[in-house]
């Protein structure tokens, strides 16, 4: 209760609720983070991610294509955050659904084999046979470099579908178990599932870029 009017200049006036000093503190929020002395540590573990991914990276495509190396990065951290986000309750796990995936996969594997056979007919025919090959195995090896190579984009989508929807199901499976003497057993297990599931979210970004490296280097 106010009892004089600069009562309302007063800082404590309650001091369990107080959120007085938040608006002299919110203007910091608008602040862009060039302007800060320091990175947060956000900033920080993404800069460490990236420097990581691109060193990397660069040992996979050469010295060459950076470009190339950074729409793996980006790919890699969108991939992840929709992993994570996917763990959390109540929201969409974009990254379990084939229209996801294959969204990602297949525009990406359609533009390099285009830009391989306009740009490097010769070096893709000669892909297709490994150096050594028998001249009588030379028709089939064409055969099955084909079918791998068409395959790919498949491959990467359903790799990535199959792993999210998988520990997904399991833990949705052991939530609507849970009830009487075995929650305290439940509850571990959920835990020890979300730990080994926020390391699969990391691990199929990563293994989805570095694969998706290792097809852009054969063309590039």
């Amino acid at each position: 209760m106010m009892t004089n009017l600069f009562s309302t200049f007063d800082p404590a006036t309650s001091i369990k609720t107080s959120m007085n000093w938040l608006s002299s503190m919110s203007c910091m929020l608008l602040i862009p983070m060039s302007f800060w002395k320091l990175p947060n540590r956000m900033n920080i573990m993404i800069n460490k991610i990236t420097n990581s991914l691109y060193n990397e990276f660069k040992l996979l495509m050469g010295t060459n294509s950076s470009g190339m190396k950074m729409m793996m990065i980006s790919l890699f951290l969108m991939i992840m955050i929709n992993n994570i986000m996917g763990l959390l309750p109540y929201i969409f796990t974009s990254s379990s659904h084939m229209t996801f995936t294959l969204t990602l996969a297949l525009p990406m594997w359609i533009s390099l084999m285009l830009f391989g056979w306009i740009n490097k007919t010769n070096y893709m025919f000669s892909h297709l046979i490994p150096v050594g090959t028998p001249a009588v195995l030379m028709p089939f090896m064409v055969m099955i470099e084909t079918i791998s190579n068409l395959i790919r984009p498949g491959a990467l989508a359903v790799r990535l579908a199959a792993n999210m929807i998988a520990g997904h199901l399991m833990m949705s499976l052991l939530g609507e178990s849970a009830a009487g003497s075995m929650l305290p057993l439940i509850i571990m297990v959920q835990t020890i599932l979300m730990l080994f599931e926020s390391a699969v979210a990391v691990i199929q970004a990563y293994v989805f870029s570095v694969l998706s490296t290792l097809y852009s280097s054969e063309v590039i």
